[in-house]
């Protein structure tokens, strides 16, 4: 069988995910709320939220970082997120 031309095998922004793991009274998780809704909304992208309190295995590994921004499983940023930069990563 041929090789399918890398156009087919392209990734859209609409492919991605989202996550922003983030806790309760946190303004920096706000924030980052808020760019993340406005590029998402933008770019037809699903996104997701996570309370780092109702999870262990989240608390145990960014419970100094928060907010944390995830694009498909992988940690993008912490703390401030720029939209810029999650724009240019969800064209990827």
């Amino acid at each position: 069988m041929a090789d399918m031309s890398p156009l087919f095998n392209r990734r859209t922004p609409r492919d991605h995910l989202v996550t922003l793991i983030r806790k309760p009274g946190c303004h920096l998780c706000d924030d980052a709320q808020v760019v993340i809704e406005k590029v998402c909304a933008d770019l037809g992208v699903r996104w997701e939220q996570k309370d780092i309190t109702q999870d262990p295995e989240l608390h145990e590994k960014y419970w100094e970082q928060i907010p944390v921004v995830l694009v498909d499983g992988r940690q993008h940023t912490f703390w401030r997120v720029n939209e810029d930069r999650l724009r240019k990563a969800l064209a990827d």
